[in-house]
């Protein structure tokens, strides 16, 4: 893990000059993103010096694709100087855990303020979780009007969806013609349970852009347990041979990986390993 700002700045001068980070075209949309993204919650509780300094190395090393939310803590307003002296050349994703249109046109509109941007490359309803909450955001009056909304006005390019909830998921599909869809793609869920394929299933018929989460969990914490590592919510991989087998084991999926944590960096060392999967 890097930890000093120094870290940072001297991370990826060894690596080779073939080193490069692919980029894969976003379902049917005509956005290329780096097949690693920058996972915005990373700045939560940081000094902004820290967010300026991973943000600028994370555009050095190839990545174009961030993700951010509000319910990142203060990682909005951390992420929007780091990433404003490269923003025309970056996809910025952001979300909405509102589920109905007063309260996600607010999101939209603070989240546009503290980025410092007039518009997102991609505006997600996030973490849906239940049939309620599908029913909500579709309802008169839902989240969903917001972002439609938007799209028109020219706020917001793309429009997706986060899930942890695999009727969730397929019933939001179902509803509208979402351009992407964010959840975990690992080969613990995927495997042993069942967790992931019925979505990439349907997703990928739609023709919608995927983009996965989770890819380097390992396991959930047990009661008790401490964090490992701050912003990173479940138990992660640590061994750097089974990291590099999980993220092939992803780019095969043809999918966008998203990491959360100071851990990246690691990950991509291991990037120009499977430079192979990188582009159709």
């Amino acid at each position: 893990m890097l930890t000093s700002l120094k870290e940072i700045r001297e991370f990826g001068k060894d690596f080779p000059d073939t080193y490069h980070i692919p980029r894969r075209k976003l379902g049917k949309t005509e956005a290329n993103l780096s097949i690693i993204g920058f996972g915005g919650i990373m700045l939560n509780d940081n000094p902004q010096d820290f967010a300026n300094e991973i943000v600028a190395k994370a555009v050095e090393l190839g990545v174009n694709y961030f993700d951010v939310s509000p319910r990142y803590g203060n990682a909005e307003d951390r992420l929007g100087p780091a990433l404003k002296p490269f923003r025309k050349n970056c996809f910025l994703a952001c979300k909405t855990r509102e589920r109905d249109a007063v309260g996600s046109q607010k999101d939209l509109d603070n989240s546009l303020k503290k980025l410092q941007t007039d518009y997102f490359e991609l505006y997600q309803l996030h973490e849906l979780s239940s049939i309620d909450e599908v029913e909500q955001v579709f309802s008169s009056g839902g989240a969903i009007e917001t972002l439609v909304k938007a799209k028109e006005a020219g706020k917001i390019k793309h429009i997706g969806f986060s899930a942890h909830h695999v009727d969730a998921a397929m019933l939001a599909m179902k509803n509208f013609d979402f351009d992407s869809i964010l959840f975990p793609i690992n080969f613990a869920c995927w495997n042993a349970g069942n967790f992931g394929p019925q979505i990439y299933e349907e997703a990928e018929k739609r023709g919608m852009g995927i983009l996965a989460l989770k890819a380097m969990a390992l396991t959930t914490f047990k009661t008790g347990e401490d964090l490992i590592f701050k912003n990173c919510w479940y138990k992660p991989i640590d061994d750097e041979k089974i990291m590099q087998q999980a993220l092939a084991y992803n780019f095969i999926k043809k999918c966008n990986c998203g990491y959360s944590s100071r851990r990246c960096f690691i990950v991509f060392k291991s990037v120009g390993v499977y430079t192979r999967f990188g582009t159709d």
